[in-house]
């Protein structure tokens, strides 16, 4: 189920300090995005944040949740998403912070991308142009 209207509002409000938070729905939840990274998800209200290998440290307290996940043919696949301690709409600041580390993911997977990503070839092509 995908995030209520106030929930969504909510977490804009909240996650505010963090850039232009907008949200998506996709696959029956709702994708939760700061300048167009996505740094987490929302399934019935809860608040899953984007994780990998290096901010997974920062997210131990989530671990004993199971992650966000989906059903397949051949099983339930676990997706690299974490539910947010509920503790964190307590604390303001705390879960900006949080937020703020999920947020690296997607940024560390650009980065990536464009350190990898071939070389375009320029619009002239050089072959059967004119000599």
């Amino acid at each position: 189920m995908v995030a209520s209207d106030s929930f969504a509002e909510f977490l804009r409000e909240q996650l505010a300090a963090l850039g232009r938070i907008t949200m998506r729905r996709m696959f029956g939840k709702t994708g939760v995005f700061c300048n167009r990274l996505m740094l987490g998800m929302v399934r019935d209200n809860t608040l899953y944040f984007r994780v990998d290998d290096d901010n997974r440290a920062a997210f131990k307290e989530a671990q004993s949740f199971p992650p966000l996940n989906y059903e397949k043919k051949a099983g339930t696949i676990d997706l690299s998403f974490w539910r947010a301690p509920e503790r964190l709409f307590d604390e303001p600041d705390e879960l900006v912070t949080w937020a703020r580390a999920a947020l690296a993911a997607p940024r560390r997977v650009a980065a990536k991308r464009k350190r990898t990503a071939p070389r375009r070839k320029s619009s002239l092509n050089h072959e059967g142009g004119m000599h």
